[in-house]
């Protein structure tokens, strides 16, 4: 991966993002082990002989996903892709990938000090979650807080870092945690970026999310430092669809994949496949799917631009039109400044956060903190963070306000994505554009539908 690439896009980064690393090895040392995906054309099994096709082809079976007709294999052999491939059980095989969470670069912690009993710090600072709500006026409404209407609690699946779940803030909407990291059984958050998405979405205590009265579990996909495998989070997204959550948020910037002039798209498209699939399977099964659009500043439908000067094309996964790709803004009803966006890329603009109307990116001059988003940190704090990962969550919360309104299973996340982008404010253009898709999210109008 050519760190140029970046280079040149932002001089300061917000919010956590999310790279691919890998690709196709150009060592001549001896063969050493390599872990990859392989994609079998039925995607609702796994097929009869395949675990004897991947031994003959040298490869080892060490991870199955079985409901997306998908496995991990491990092997030494420098031919194996090319032998697996030509099985006509196969549709894509490829290197397994990495994905690298990328910490904020904009993070400030809160400089508050006492107890309290009331929201004092939503009263005082918590600028996007007002914006969202209309100065709480949401949570007046039937399921405007994410307490059910009738029938069982709304829970959110926060596919992230973990959850603190002892934070004093957190710990009444808090049910359940699950870790998908290798050595790490627990799902506490020992990152942070996944404890502050959680407080945007369910806090309840000095700062507030959305939805107060939502519910939150953690999917944990990634440890206190390095990455995780590509199938490690579509194993979280599946698990999270198996467990009935009703809207799962992806709060990692993003899936940026290279297609580097040294290797061509076939190498990294079994990655890509295995994520869509995982996300239909969860929306197949009632889930609604939020992820975030991504900080690199750069036209998502013109995959040239993330390139920078390197030949090939960066392209977004996943993309699913599916999902909803939620891009950032601030306190202005502006597009954040390191905000991606492009014409048909995105659906809708959430408060995610920037630094004020008098920061200049190229200078540095003019930052206020204020404009950041403060939420939840591990250890019982609170801390500011920016970027579309923060945007994300508010919308996966409006979706789960919604649902409490209606019931449990009784809308399709097709349905729950159409409230939120026809009841969003228009801030650009009139109608779809290139920045905030359909509008500004706004749980007023959305619950008034």
């Amino acid at each position: 991966m050519k760190k140029k690439i970046f280079g040149s896009v932002l001089s300061v980064t917000l919010g956590a993002s999310v790279i691919f690393s890998g690709g196709i090895s150009k060592s001549s040392a001896a063969p050493v082990n390599k872990e990859y995906i392989v994609i079998f054309k039925d995607q609702s099994q796994l097929p009869a002989g395949y675990e004897k096709m991947i031994k003959d082809a040298g490869g080892k079976v060490t991870g199955k996903l079985d409901k997306l007709g998908a496995v991990e294999v491990s092997s030494t052999n420098t031919a194996f892709l090319d032998k697996v491939k030509k099985s006509s059980l196969v549709l894509d095989a490829g290197e397994e990938n990495i994905v690298y969470p990328e910490g904020a670069a904009i993070q400030e912690a809160a400089e508050v000090g006492g107890t309290s009993d009331t929201a004092d710090l939503y009263e005082h600072l918590q600028w996007d979650i007002k914006q969202v709500t209309n100065n709480g006026e949401s949570w007046n409404l039937p399921g405007g807080t994410g307490k059910p209407v009738s029938g069982e609690e709304i829970v959110v699946g926060v596919i992230d870092t973990g959850i603190d779940y002892n934070h004093p803030d957190l710990k009444a909407n808090y049910i359940y945690g699950k870790s998908f990291v290798p050595g790490y059984s627990n799902a506490m958050d020992e990152n942070g970026h996944g404890t502050h998405v959680a407080g945007s979405i369910a806090g309840k205590g000095r700062v507030l999310g959305v939805g107060p009265d939502l519910k939150v579990a953690a999917y944990r996909v990634f440890g206190p430092t390095g990455g995780a495998e590509t199938s490690h989070i579509a194993e979280a997204l599946m698990t999270a669809a198996d467990d009935n959550v009703d809207v799962v948020n992806m709060s990692l910037g993003g899936y940026d994949w290279f297609q580097d002039p040294e290797y061509v798209t076939k190498d990294v498209v079994a990655d890509v496949r295995l994520f869509n699939r995982a996300i239909q399977y969860a929306i197949q099964k009632g889930v609604t799917v939020v992820g975030s659009a991504g900080n690199n500043g750069l036209d998502l439908s013109s995959p040239g631009q993330l390139s920078g000067d390197d030949k090939g094309a960066t392209h977004r996964s996943p993309s699913s039109q599916t999902m909803i790709r939620v891009s950032a803004g601030g306190a202005q009803k502006n597009l954040a400044f390191y905000s991606n966006y492009g014409v048909g890329k995105i659906d809708v603009m959430a408060p995610g956060g920037d630094l004020g109307p008098n920061y200049d990116p190229a200078t540095g001059a003019g930052r206020e903190n204020f404009y950041l988003c403060l939420s939840t940190i591990p250890g019982g704090g609170y801390g500011y963070k920016a970027g579309t990962s923060m945007a994300a969550p508010k919308t996966a919360a409006l979706a789960g306000v919604i649902i409490a309104k209606y019931g449990k299973d009784k809308l399709t996340p097709a349905q729950v994505k159409h409230i939120i982008q026809s009841s969003a404010e228009d801030v650009f253009k009139p109608g779809y554009d290139e920045k905030a898709g359909f509008g500004l999210i706004n749980a007023v109008n959305a619950l008034n539908q």
